[in-house]
């Protein structure tokens, strides 16, 4: 085939055109994409784990802290105060143990995650924890509240912003035991490790307090739904008021089954395992009212930066209330960034960093003793009045205007 001389111009000067158009193309795009920086840096994501229950019975204190970590990182990644983006992982425990060290398994098995957030349940960071501290994923715990959790052996990959179960039964005794009088007491746990701690702690309240007695002490099983036979042996001892040492559903089915035995005057009490909406709901308005609980923390809104708090997450648009975790959770987000901004995405930097920290943020100033305990403990009495828990001092009972369920 012949090809005449001016066409092999016309075909040269097409093929040069073209190389100089995708040379074109190639650096404009180069520039937008990454902004003089190398693809792979404009990309980089760092991720942060996330675990709680999402789903099941203590769903709502799961969700609730879920989404104040989220809002937290929103909250950086919008601000730009990191040089990379942080990506949030988020994992069910289901307050199983065998769910939860699945989950962290999965954490772990990602190179991208960095640190991680866990549980409400004690039980479930019980789990986990060998998993993190084998893997060197340092772990800040948001709500599981059992002292056996903080300890030499797991310091300094694990930390908790939260209180300990010790530390809420204390001003709850101080309520109940010193300032209402209520001194012969029947304890109702579980028998989770949870449940276990609080009958110990419990027991120790009662030791410290001339004239204060325990005359039953009962334990359920997680799940169980009758507790009749137990609390008719109860009724007979005429006790001044039931503790009991587990969380929201269990907690409600009993106080439900108090009333439906003629017990309503009869106060029932608990920590913060049990302090939900949920609790109302489960129990019925009535039964619940002047049911006690104790919360970590101080009121949202009395905190600096609460009611900035309480606005972004309305903002934000979650359905869910944030409950009485989520501060905790937001703060621990916010804590392993503040780390991540001093030493970068390195696991055992930001293990040594997170330990060492001094934070101050919307539960004040956190800083972790010698085992990864807060040093920050605050708390505040709660009771059921007119169908929520409301503060003890915002309350008609403190006001008189309601009687107690027992008051002499």
């Amino acid at each position: 085939m012949f090809v005449k001389k001016g066409h092999f111009a016309t075909i040269a000067i097409l093929v040069t055109l073209l190389v100089i158009l995708s040379l074109v193309i190639t650096g404009c795009g180069g520039k937008s994409q990454s902004d003089g920086k190398k693809p792979e840096e404009a990309k980089k994501v760092v991720k942060i784990a996330f675990l709680g229950p999402l789903t099941g019975p203590n769903a709502m204190q799961g969700v609730g802290a879920r989404n104040s970590f989220l809002l937290a990182i929103k909250e950086v990644n919008e601000a730009k105060e990191l040089p990379f983006e942080l990506e949030v992982m988020e994992l069910d425990d289901a307050s199983n143990p065998a769910t939860g060290a699945s989950a962290a398994q999965k954490v772990v098995a990602d190179p991208a995650v960095v640190a991680a957030s866990g549980h409400w349940n004690s039980p479930v960071a019980e789990a986990t924890i060998p998993i993190f501290k084998s893997a060197g994923v340092p772990l800040v715990i948001w709500g599981a509240i059992s002292p056996k959790l903080t300890t030499p052996e797991n310091y300094p990959i694990v930390t908790r912003v939260c209180p300990t179960q010790s530390m809420e039964n204390k001003p709850l005794g101080e309520f109940v035991i010193d300032q209402l009088g209520l001194k012969k007491w029947a304890i109702i746990s579980d028998t989770s490790s949870y449940g276990k701690n609080n009958t110990e702690a419990w027991q120790e309240q009662i030791k410290q307090r001339t004239g204060a007695e325990v005359v039953s002490l009962d334990e359920i099983q997680v799940g169980q739904t009758d507790f009749r036979p137990i609390l008719s042996k109860i009724k007979t001892l005429k006790v001044d008021g039931v503790y009991f040492g587990g969380v929201v559903m269990e907690a409600a089915l009993v106080r439900r089954q108090m009333v439906e035995l003629g017990m309503k005057d009869v106060p029932l009490v608990g920590i913060s395992g049990m302090l939900d909406a949920k609790f109302v709901e489960v129990a019925g308005e009535d039964a619940a009212e002047g049911v006690i609980s104790v919360k970590p923390g101080k009121n949202i809104m009395k905190l600096d930066g609460g009611k900035q708090f309480d606005e972004n997450y309305n903002k934000a648009g979650y359905k869910e209330p944030y409950g009485a975790y989520g501060p905790y959770a937001y703060d621990a987000a916010k804590i392993i960034v503040t780390a991540l901004k001093k030493v970068g995405p390195d696991k055992a930097a930001l293990t040594k960093e997170i330990a060492n920290t001094t934070y101050q943020g919307l539960l004040g100033t956190t800083t972790f003793n010698e085992v990864g305990q807060t040093k920050n403990i605050a708390s505040t009495i709660y009771v059921v009045d007119g169908g929520k828990f409301t503060e003890w001092d915002d309350s008609k009972f403190k006001s008189g205007e309601k009687k107690l369920p027992g008051a002499k």
